[in-house]
């Protein structure tokens, strides 16, 4: 038995001993963004996902828009904006209703994308684009 007991106290006088510290965590780097997470509500009160996709598809079609004339290219935003509305299972009636909705999202979102559709397009802003869906 002593020997068993010496045999443990050996081994455990071995293992002694504090571990070592944890390492430190990196610092931050200057370059953090803040970007919000893609759910996260942004202006308009679509998520950041939805005011991504919106500014996506505006800017796929602002070459079309800038080719064709603003009339035509007018009811390729309504088209466009419906579609979003669609596929992002927002409410149509609240978009006709507060036109400049679609205005507030992509001026936050995406404001290049938006300045190049109201200049294509000939209009003051998107909301006087937007007639129906």
């Amino acid at each position: 038995m002593s020997v068993l007991l010496a045999a443990t106290a050996a081994v455990l006088a071995g293992c002694g001993g504090p571990p070592p510290p944890p390492a430190p965590a990196p610092a931050p780097s200057a370059e953090t963004t803040t970007t919000p997470a893609p759910d996260a509500p942004v202006a308009g009160g679509v998520t950041q996902t939805q005011a991504d996709a919106l500014c996506s598809e505006m800017e796929r079609q602002l070459q079309s828009w800038r080719t064709y004339t603003p009339s035509i290219g007018r009811g390729g935003l309504n088209i466009l904006v419906g579609t979003w509305i669609a596929q992002n299972g927002q409410n149509p009636a609240a978009y006709l209703q507060d036109r400049g909705r679609v205005d507030t999202i992509t001026a936050a979102a995406c404001p290049d994308v938006r300045e190049g559709a109201i200049s294509a397009l000939d209009i003051p802003d998107l909301a006087s684009g937007i007639v129906g869906f």
